[in-house]
């Protein structure tokens, strides 16, 4: 453990130079004979462990473990005393030491105590760097928007997240609804706790009851042990309800429940469980309008429909669409380990006129199959889908100009010119040849890479036959 370092503040020499030769051999040792002496060592010097008596002249053990605490909280602090008793030990303990030694000191003891609190120290240091992961992928950075509605939504969650309400997004499938809800967890004073995602359609009624309020053994047949729900796993964090709608009248009385009393049985168990969880909620669906339809409990709408969120579909976006595309180009560029430096203006002009049912979703998968299938180092109007293509055609977009001046090459250099108008006819046939030898022949591979039934496939390919034998 050379690369680590001691300092031991010990106003007897005996001792501080007994300690620093048993440890010289394993750490890089400094020396320190009151708490100045040690300030001015931790000042100058990385000091990774601080092993300090308890009772010396002027400042004592404890107010310079405060003092340490407060100014280098990295440095793990290990008290000595020559007079240990029960009470010093606490005090130090709770004034953030995280071991008590008597003298004299048991060195194998003492070298048992360094290495588990390094350990326990690079542990919490790991932690904390996966957090800042974390908070990367699922905080506001993973959220790329410059369009005036989505400035808007940045701004409610920045300030929905650090509060305790419930939260409900409503948007159409594919706009980023489960990112959003990630984004409230990791700003808010929960970011800690876990986050749990249950995707309440994807399940029957009676599963749902089990997945999210948890079960006794013998509750019901297959219930072999005791199983905790989705609420006890999210206890001190965040409980997100995807597509909330789809619940039936039965379970939205028992989740009306927790809302608000936060207290709720498991399937076939008499006792309450109390959880400190907050609830953020997202549909696909007009949630007033299933209230209206009674298929939703009216007061239950109340109790979700605290702070609303609405996500734009992506058509609603306008530039939002080039750099999302210019991020989805670089993003998957890297996962496959393609070279492709930019999207070429013509292609960029099919991709921002298309109506993108889809949203966000179905724009980045559209990226993907570009990345994956192209030729070059640029995207050009050869790599994007069928179906984008012929709404683009169909639509007479080739004929307006689109202004794309966010889109740079990798050096940032600024915009590009087209290399030329690629005609629809052979685009669509550079297309699917290449999707076709992307999947080694097989049709219906092929079909998908295009986003284009198999049927309309066949049919191109039958056209493009008769055509050669004229």
């Amino acid at each position: 453990m050379t690369s680590y370092s001691v300092l031991i503040v010990d106003d007897e020499r005996n001792t501080r130079e007994g300690l620093g030769r048993a440890l010289r051999r394993d750490y890089k040792v400094h020396l320190a004979e009151n708490a100045a002496a040690a300030f001015a060592a931790l000042q100058t010097n990385n000091v990774d462990v601080m092993l300090s008596d308890v009772r010396m002249p002027g400042m004592d053990g404890l107010e310079l473990l405060t003092g340490v605490r407060k100014k280098y909280p990295d440095v793990i602090c290990i008290m000595l005393t020559a007079y240990g008793s029960v009470e010093t030990a606490v005090e130090a303990m709770k004034l953030g030491a995280v071991d008590f030694l008597t003298k004299p000191v048991n060195l194998d003891h003492l070298d048992m105590i360094l290495e588990k609190a390094i350990r326990q120290r690079n542990l919490e240091s790991e932690n904390t760097s996966l957090k800042l992961q974390l908070d990367s992928k699922y905080g506001l950075e993973n959220m790329v928007g410059n369009s005036p509605i989505m400035k808007k939504l940045f701004d409610t969650i920045h300030h929905a997240a650090p509060t305790q309400a419930t939260v409900l997004i409503e948007g159409a499938s594919g706009t980023g609804k489960e990112l959003v809800a990630q984004a409230i967890h990791r700003l808010s004073k929960r970011s800690d706790g876990p986050f749990v995602a249950v995707h309440c359609a994807a399940l029957s009624s009676s599963l749902l009851e089990s997945e999210l309020f948890g079960h006794e053994k013998g509750s019901f047949t297959g219930a072999t042990s005791q199983r905790k729900g989705r609420f006890e796993m999210a206890d001190g964090g965040t409980l997100f309800l995807d597509e909330i709608s789809e619940i039936d009248q039965f379970v939205q009385i028992k989740l009306l429940r927790i809302l608000e009393e936060r207290k709720f049985e498991r399937v076939g168990g008499t006792e309450t469980l109390e959880v400190n969880i907050r609830i953020v909620a997202a549909t696909n669906r007009d949630l007033r309008q299933y209230v209206d339809d009674g298929k939703f409990r009216e007061d239950l709408y109340f109790r979700l429909d605290v702070v609303r969120i609405n996500m734009p579909p992506l058509s609603e976006r306008g530039d939002d669409i080039v750099i999302l595309s210019d991020r989805f180009m670089r993003e998957f560029s890297e996962i496959n380990g393609r070279n492709i430096q930019r999207i070429e203006p013509d292609a960029m002009k099919m991709l921002y006129a298309y109506s993108w049912p889809g949203n966000v979703r179905e724009l980045r998968n559209t990226i993907e199959k570009m990345v994956v299938l192209a030729h070059g180092e640029t995207l050009t109007a050869d790599d994007v889908p069928e179906n984008i293509k012929l709404e683009f055609f169909e639509n007479g977009h080739q004929d307006k100009t689109l202004e794309i001046d966010t889109l740079t090459d990798a050096s940032g250099t600024g915009t590009h010119t087209s290399a030329g108008v690629v005609s629809f006819a052979e685009a669509e046939k550079r297309g699917i040849q290449r999707a076709l030898a992307a999947s080694k022949g097989n049709k219906t591979k092929a079909a998908e890479l295009l986003g284009i039934s198999r049927r309309t496939l066949h049919r191109k390919l039958k056209e493009w036959e008769e055509e050669a034998a004229e």
